[in-house]
C-alpha cells in the first residue's frame, strides 16, 4: 500500500547475504493519525519482498483473540540465531491520545520467524515479557518503551542461539529477559537498573553481543531537571545472571528543542551501540552530540577495548567543513560491527544543497541544511581498535525532502506526524527516531527512510518508503 514507511533496523543471516529488515507501515492512506503496524522485509539472491509481521492485528490474530489485538506496533528491531531463525522483540500498544495527554496502555512480546520474516510467530508461549499494566499505564510510571533484541549468534559459545530481550518502563528501570530455548519460553525478567545508577528517565536500551559471548547494555539516563544527558553501559559474564555497575561512557549535549534547526521533524534517539564479534571486549558507540556554539548536530565516535571499563575520547565522525555561519547537520546515527573486525558508523546527513528534482517541493530547492543524505565512515579493527579506513562516503543516491509527502489524499494532509499529541501541520513532524545498519562478509547495508520515490496508484505522492543500501566492503578501503 502507498503510505509511509518510517524508522527501521536490517539484519543479515550469519554466513549469508540474506537480509531480514523491519519498519513501521503506516496502515492506512491518512499518517496524520500516527497509526502503523511492524512489517517485514526479506532479501534472498537479490529478491525482496515484504508483508506485515502477523500476531499483533485484528486480521492476523482474529476477532475473538485473547488478548485482543492492538491499534499499533511499534520500534522495529532485527536479530538472528546461528540456525536462521529472526527475533523481533514488539511493544504493541492501544493509542487513545487525547486532551488530557495520557500515556497508551502496552506490552513487551517477542516474536520469531523460521522463514526470514514471511511467517512470524509469538514467543514466550504467547505470553507477553512484560504485560499491560492497565491501572497504571494510563499515567506517568508505567510505561513500556524502546525494546531491542540480541541474540548470542558466536558459534561455540557456552550461550550460543540465547535471545536476550530489553525495554525501559519508564520508572527508572531497565528490563531484560532471556530465553535459553531460541524463544520458545522467557525467564521471568528482571531490573538491571537501579535508579540510582541511570535515574527516573532511562531509555533507548540496546543490548549486544560480544566475540566472548558476554552481554552487554547500553542506555542513556536523562536528568529530571535537564541538562546533559549520560550514556552508560554495563556487562554481564554469566548469562545475565547478574550485571556489572553501570559505567559513564559519554555526556551528549541534547538539542534544546524537539527537533532541528530549520525543520519540523522530531530528532531521534541519541546513540547506537555495537559489540565486535571478532575481537572480545571490543565496543563501539555513536552518538550524536549538539554544538552550542556553531548551533549544529554533530555524530561523536567513542570505543571500548576493555570490556567498558574504560573509553576513548570522543571524536567527531562528520568530517565535512562547513562554511562559516552556515551550519550542517549530521544526525541519527546507527554503528554495526561485522566480520573481519569491519566497523562502520551511518548517519543522516545535511551537508548537500537541496536539489532541483520532482521529489523536492518547489520552495525546498536550493535550501541548505534541509534535504536530507546518508553518509557512511568505515572503521577497521584488527586487534588495537578501530581506526579509520577512508572518509565519509555518500551512499544516497538523492537528497530527500523531509517536508514530503506535502501532498493531500482525500482532503488530508499525508505528512507523518508524531503523535496525536502534536497536531499537525503545527506540531513535530516523524521520519523516524532511526534506522538499520548491518555488516556482512562482502557488504555494508542499510535500510534507511527516503521520499525520492513515488507511488503509482495515487499519483505524484512522494511517501516515505524505504531504501535498501548496499555498499561493498571492497569498495570503501583496501582491507576492509
Amino acid at each position: 500500500m502507498n503510505a509511509n514507511h518510517s524508522e527501521s533496523w536490517i539484519a543479515v543471516q550469519p554466513n549469508s547475504e540474506s537480509l531480514v529488515g523491519s519498519s513501521k507501515f503506516f496502515f492506512d492512506k491518512f499518517s496524520t493519525f500516527y497509526m502503523f503496524y511492524l512489517g517485514a522485509y526479506q532479501v534472498t539472491n537479490g529478491q525482496l519482498s515484504n508483508n506485515q509481521v502477523q500476531g499483533y492485528d485484528c486480521v492476523s490474530t482474529g476477532t475473538q483473540a485473547m488478548p485482543p489485538s492492538w491499534t499499533d506496533t511499534t520500534d522495529p528491531n532485527i536479530d538472528f540465531d546461528t540456525k536462521g531463525r529472526v527475533y523481533q522483540t514488539v511493544l504493541p500498544f492501544n493509542a487513545f491520545w487525547d486532551a488530557s495527554r495520557l500515556h497508551p496502555d502496552g506490552e513487551i512480546d517477542v516474536s520469531f520467524s523460521d522463514d526470514l520474516g514471511k511467517h512470524w510467530v509469538k514467543g514466550n508461549g504467547g505470553r507477553a515479557l512484560e504485560p499491560p499494566n492497565n491501572a497504571s499505564a494510563r499515567q506517568a510510571g508505567h510505561v513500556e518503551d524502546k525494546q531491542w533484541i540480541a541474540v548470542n549468534h558466536i558459534v561455540g559459545s557456552a550461550n550460543q542461539d540465547h535471545v536476550y530481550a530489553a525495554w525501559t518502563v519508564f520508572n527508572g528501570k531497565v528490563r531484560l529477559a532471556v530465553s535459553r530455548d531460541r524463544g520458545v519460553t522467557f525467564a521471568q525478567a528482571v531490573t538491571i537498573s537501579p535508579p540510582s545508577q541511570v535515574g527516573a528517565a532511562a531509555t533507548y536500551v540496546y543490548p549486544e553481543i560480544d566475540a566472548a559471548g558476554d552481554l552487554y547494555v547500553a542506555v542513556v539516563s536523562f536528568p529530571p531537571n535537564g541538562g546533559p544527558s549520560t550514556i552508560y553501559v554495563t556487562r554481564s559474564r554469566d548469562d545475565a545472571q547478574t550485571f556489572a555497575p553501570f559505567v559513564a561512557v559519554a555526556t551528549p549535549s541534547m538539542i534544546p528543542t524537539a527537533g532541528l534547526p530549520n525543520t519540523r521533524f522530531r530528532d531521534g534517539i541519541t546513540e547506537s551501540f555495537a559489540a565486535s564479534p571478532t575481537h572480545a571486549g571490543h565496543l563501539y558507540l555513536a552518538y550524536e552530540d549538539w554544538d552550542t556554539t556553531l548551533g549544529q548536530m554533530d555524530v561523536k565516535f567513542t570505543q571500548s577495548t576493555d570490556a567498558g571499563s574504560t573509553w576513548s575520547a570522543p571524536v567527531k565522525v562528520n568530517d565535512n567543513v562547513d562554511a562559516a555561519g552556515v551550519p550542517t547537520d549530521q544526525f541519527q546515527p546507527a554503528i554495526a560491527a561485522g566480520p573481519g573486525g569491519a566497523v562502520a558508523i551511518e548517519f543522516y546527513d545535511r551537508r548537500q544543497v537541496c536539489p532541483n528534482d520532482p521529489s523536492v517541493l518547489p520552495a525546498d530547492v536550493g535550501r541548505t541544511n534541509f534535504c536530507i543524505d546518508v553518509s557512511l565512515q568505515a572503521y577497521k579493527d584488527t586487534g588495537g581498535g578501530a581506526v579509520l579506513a577512508g572518509s565519509n562516503r555518500r551512499v544516497t543516491q538523492f537528497a530527500w525532502d523531509p517536508e514530503q509527502p506535502g501532498q493531500h489524499l482525500g482532503g488530508l494532509s499525508q505528512y507523518p506526524c508524531a503523535g496525536a499529541r502534536d497536531p499537525c501541520p503545527n506540531g513535530r513532524g516523524f521520519i523516524g527516531d532511526y534506522f538499520g545498519l548491518a555488516i556482512s562478509a562482502t557488504n555494508i547495508y542499510s535500510l534507511f527512510v527516503s521520499s525520492n520515490v513515488t507511488g503509482d496508484e495515487d499519483g505524484p505522492i512522494y511517501y516515505q518508503q524505504q531504501v535498501l543500501g548496499t555498499v561493498p566492503r571492497s569498495a570503501v578501503a583496501r582491507g576492509f
